[in-house]
C-alpha cells in the first residue's frame, strides 16, 4: 500500500502541473476581460490610464506562460496568489468554502451509495419483480436527468409547493448565525439531489454484482449447508457483488464535482464550486488554478482510495498498481 501511494504521489506531480499549465492556457484564450469583472460598473467610467495600471497590476497584459511560471513557483512556496474576484488571498477563498463543500460532497455520496446498495440488493433478490423492473428503469431515466433540472424540479415541488424545505442558502434570511439545525435543514435539499445524480451507477452495480454473485458455487453451498437467506445475501451474496462496486469510487469523484458545480450554484450552496464557476467567468487566474489543482487531486485521490479498498477487500488483486 505504501510502496503504490509513493507511486502515484510522485506521478501526480506532473498531472497536477500540466493541468495548471492548461488552466492558464485556456483562461488565455477566454473571451471574458478579467479587468471588466474586477472593476465591475467602475470600469464604464474608469479612464484608460487607470485600466492599464489595473491590467499591469493583475498581470494580464504578460504572456499566459509568464504567469503560470509565477504562479507554479509561488504556489510551491505556500503562496497561491490574490483573487481577484473576492479580493482576498486564495488559500483563504480555499479555507472559507472547502468545509461546505466536502459537507455537502459527503453527505450526497452516502446517499447514493447506502440507497444504491439497499435498492441493489433487494432488486437483485427478486430478479424481475415489480421491484427490480421499477428501479432500473429509474436508473436509467436518472442518468440521462441534469443535475440541474432535477435540482431546479426539487425546489418547486418542495420549497414552493409543499414548503417543507429552504430552496437555497446556508441558514435562513433573517438569520445572522450559522447553527446546526439551520445547516441540516438547508443540507437536505443539495444533498440528495447530489446524491439521486450518482445513485444510478451504485445501484446497477450492485444490482449485477449481487445477481452474479448469488449464482456463484459458494454462494449456493451456502445455501446447501442451511444457512439462512439473510445471511447467505448480506454475509456472501453482497460480500462478493461488492467488489466491483468499489471500482466506481473513484470512476465517480469526476461526475461528482461535475455535479457539485451545478448544484452548488442552483441551490446557492457557498462550496468550492461555485466559487469555480465564478472564477472561471472572471478569469481569475490564481484562484482558477488553486482550484482545478483541488479538483485533480481529489480525483486522483478518488482513484487511489479505490484501488487500495479494493486491494483490501480482495488480497488477490494485489498494490501493484
Amino acid at each position: 500500500m505504501a510502496r503504490m501511494t509513493g507511486r502515484r504521489a510522485l506521478l501526480a506531480v506532473p498531472v497536477l502541473a500540466t493541468v495548471t499549465f492548461a488552466v492558464f492556457a485556456v483562461a488565455a484564450a477566454s473571451p471574458f476581460d478579467p479587468v471588466k469583472a474586477y472593476t465591475k460598473d467602475a470600469g464604464l467610467t474608469a479612464s484608460q490610464e487607470n485600466l492599464d495600471q489595473i491590467r499591469a497590476n493583475l498581470g494580464v497584459g504578460q504572456p499566459f506562460t509568464e504567469r503560470w511560471l509565477h504562479w507554479l513557483t509561488s504556489a510551491l512556496g505556500g503562496d497561491l496568489g490574490e483573487s481577484s474576484l473576492m479580493r482576498q488571498p486564495v488559500a483563504d477563498v480555499i479555507a472559507e468554502r472547502l468545509g461546505w463543500s466536502a459537507l455537502l460532497a459527503g453527505a450526497a455520496f452516502a446517499v447514493a451509495v447506502l440507497l444504491g446498495t439497499v435498492l441493489g440488493v433487494l432488486a437483485a433478490r427478486r430478479r424481475g419483480g415489480w421491484l427490480d423492473r421499477t428501479a432500473t428503469a429509474a436508473a436509467y431515466t436518472l442518468e440521462a436527468a441534469p443535475a440541474f433540472w432535477l435540482g431546479l424540479l426539487a425546489i418547486w415541488l418542495f420549497a414552493l409547493k409543499l414548503d417543507v424545505l429552504p430552496a437555497g442558502g446556508l441558514t435562513d434570511t433573517a438569520s445572522d448565525t450559522v447553527s446546526f439545525g439551520q445547516v441540516a435543514t438547508h443540507l437536505v435539499l443539495p444533498a440528495a439531489v447530489l446524491g439521486i445524480t450518482q445513485l444510478p451507477w451504485f445501484f446497477l452495480y450492485v444490482r449485477q454484482g449481487v445477481a452474479d454473485a448469488l449464482d456463484e458455487d459458494p454462494v449456493r453451498g451456502a445455501r446447501a449447508r442451511g444457512l439462512g437467506e439473510r445471511t447467505v445475501l448480506l454475509s456472501h451474496a453482497l460480500r462478493s457483488g461488492m467488489l466491483p462496486t468499489l471500482t466506481l469510487i473513484g470512476s465517480r469523484v469526476p461526475e461528482l464535482i461535475t455535479g457539485a458545480l451545478l448544484v452548488e450554484t442552483v441551490f446557492s450552496w457557498p462550496g468550492i464550486a461555485a466559487a469555480t464557476v465564478q472564477a472561471a467567468t472572471s478569469v481569475d487566474f490564481p484562484l482558477l488554478a488553486a482550484l482545478t489543482v483541488l479538483a485533480t487531486a481529489a480525483v486522483l485521490l478518488g482513484n487511489l482510495l479505490s484501488d487500495l479498498l479494493y486491494g483490501l477487500a480482495d488480497p488477490r488483486a494485489g498494490f501493484d498498481g
